[in-house]
């Protein structure tokens, strides 16, 4: 009854403040989203740590209580604020109608769904993860030339990777849920996906990210020749 009563609630505020309750929603996803991206990798640290204690039996490394970062979640939420609720929300609003009126498609048809993923994976999806590592990193206090870096080293893989995941997400998204919902939905998915953005930057420079950026730089340097 209280799930029932709750999404009542927020089917009223979406149609009576559509802006505003995709902000207000989108800042408590991403802060949830957050919470779980410190827990799992509290938990992926404590595996790594107990594999090397196991090794090195002098290790003398304890384990620290698990404490939430709640500046880091507060840094999360704005994002969902700031960009992720205004922006999506009309993005989508946006491309549905573009591609319903200007490019005159039936709605759930193959075309229709189809143009609507390559469009979110071409436009949304690249410019939605350059904003966040720009974001994160210089809210954590990073220099510009230190998020310019880590962007270099964090955006390919993470486009690879989730490009991998959010096409199939979006074709359901596109074929399914309703325009006022598609974002909501998008924002659960992000639950899953904050968790993965945080254990990509807690790679740092892991092989398997410097093949993804020496690829880069060969194909960079084919066509300088």
């Amino acid at each position: 009854m209280i799930l029932v009563r709750g999404w009542k609630w927020y089917q009223k505020c979406l149609f009576t403040h559509p802006l505003k309750t995709q902000i207000v929603s989108s800042g408590i996803l991403w802060g949830v989203g957050d919470i779980a991206a410190q827990t799992v990798t509290r938990s992926s640290l404590s595996l790594s740590s107990s594999s090397i204690s196991k090794i090195s039996p002098h290790d003398t490394h304890k384990h620290e209580e698990f404490k939430i970062n709640w500046r880091r979640v507060a840094t999360a939420s704005m994002f969902g604020i700031a960009f992720v609720g205004p922006v999506g929300h009309h993005w989508y609003s946006y491309l549905d109608r573009f591609i319903k009126h200007g490019l005159k498609l039936q709605p759930k048809s193959a075309k229709f769904v189809g143009t609507k993923v390559a469009a979110d994976t071409i436009i949304f999806g690249p410019l939605d993860l350059l904003v966040y590592f720009s974001y994160i990193g210089l809210a954590s206090g990073k220099s510009i030339s230190q998020v310019h870096e880590d962007v270099k080293r964090d955006f390919l893989p993470g486009l690879v990777v989730g490009g991998g995941i959010w096409p199939i997400v979006q074709i359901c998204n596109f074929r399914f849920v309703p325009v006022e919902y598609q974002l909501l939905y998008v924002n659960i998915f992000c639950l899953f996906d904050s968790s993965f953005l945080s254990w990509l930057e807690q790679q740092g420079d892991a092989s398997w990210k410097k093949w993804f950026t020496s690829l880069y730089n060969i194909e960079n340097k084919k066509e300088k020749s």
